[in-house]
C-alpha cells in the first residue's frame, strides 16, 4: 500500500522575512524519518546544512493553501524524487524547550537569518518506508549533502531529531504487531529469509524462522513464484511478492496479532 503523510526539521525554512505570514502557517512545521532498507541493514535519510558538518532530518514548514498530507507528500518528493509512499504520522513534537535555539541559530546563521526564526516551532512528525534502490537523495539550497546513514551510526543531529529518530523506530516497532510492513521497503520480488531480516533489523531480536514462515503465509499477503534466489551456499529460496490488494486490505483492517 502507499500512503501519504510527512515532515522536517523544526528549523524555519523561509526564504524571506516577508513570507513567514503570508505563505506558511505559523509555528507549525513537519519532520521526517525516510527509512530504507539495505544489505540487512535499516537507514535513515539525512541533510547536512550549507557550509558545516552539522546533520538533520528532512522537512518543512506548511504553507497555507496545502493539506498537512500534501505538504508531507511536497517534501518527500523533494528530497527522494519518489511519489505515493508509504507515510505515516507518528507524534506531535510541542514542547516548550525542545532544545537550544539560541545555539542552533548561532550554528545557522550565515544560511537562516534569525529575525526569520519561529519563537516556537512545533513539529509533526511522520515516518516513511522507502524503497532503498529507488531513492535519489536531493539536497536543497539550504543543504550541501542528503546521505543514507545506518540506524545505528546516526550522529548528534541538529534540534531533537534524535529523540525525533527514537520514537520513530518505537512506533513503527508497535506497528508491526497490528499490521504488516514491508511492500515499500523491500524490492518487488525478495526471499523469505530477506522479509525475515527485515523485520528482525526494525524489531532488534532475532525471530524463529518456521514461525515467522507459518505466519507470513497465513496473512495471504504473499505469492510465491516459480523463481529461486540462486547463487547462495544452500538451497536456493523461492522468490515471493506482496499481493497488492490483499496487502492494502490488511493495512486497512489493522489489529494482526501475527508477531
Amino acid at each position: 500500500m502507499k500512503i501519504l503523510s510527512l515532515g522536517m526539521p523544526s528549523k524555519v525554512r523561509l526564504p524571506l522575512k516577508s513570507h513567514t505570514n503570508t505563505l506558511w502557517i505559523p509555528q507549525l512545521t513537519l519532520d521526517c524519518i525516510i527509512l530504507g532498507f539495505h544489505q540487512g541493514q535499516l537507514r535513515v535519510l539525512l541533510l547536512r546544512w550549507k557550509g558545516t558538518q552539522e546533520w538533520s532530518l528532512p522537512g518543512g514548514p506548511i504553507r497555507k493553501d496545502e493539506s498537512i498530507d500534501a505538504a508531507a507528500a511536497r517534501v518527500l518528493k523533494e528530497r527522494t524524487c519518489l511519489e505515493q509512499i508509504y507515510l505515516k504520522q507518528y507524534h506531535v513534537f510541542g514542547d516548550l524547550h525542545r532544545y537550544d535555539k539560541s545555539e542552533i541559530q548561532e550554528k545557522l546563521s550565515h544560511i537562516i537569518p534569525r529575525e526569520v526564526w519561529y519563537d516556537r516551532a512545533i513539529s509533526i512528525g511522520y515516518y516513511a518506508l522507502v524503497d532503498y534502490s529507488r531513492v535519489s537523495p536531493t539536497p536543497d539550497v539550504y543543504t550541501d549533502e542528503c546521505q543514507w546513514w545506518d540506524i545505528h551510526e546516526v550522529p548528534p543531529l541538529l534540534f531533537d531529531h534524535n529523540e525525533m529518530i527514537a520514537m520513530a523506530l518505537k512506533a513503527l516497532r508497535m506497528e508491526l504487531h497490528w499490521q504488516p510492513v514491508g511492500y515499500n521497503l523491500l524490492p518487488d520480488q525478495f526471499t523469505m529469509p530477506e522479509l525475515q531480516r527485515l523485520y528482525e533489523t526494525i524489531l532488534g531480536r532475532t525471530l524463529d524462522a518456521r514461525n515467522f514462515y507459518k505466519k507470513m503465509l497465513g496473512l495471504e499477503i504473499l505469492e510465491r513464484l516459480k523463481e529461486r534466489r540462486r547463487g547462495g551456499a544452500y538451497k536456493a529460496p523461492y522468490l515471493y511478492r506482496f499481493k497488492k490488494e490483499a496487502y492494502e486490505a490488511k493495512l486497512k483492517e489493522g489489529q494482526l496479532s501475527f508477531l
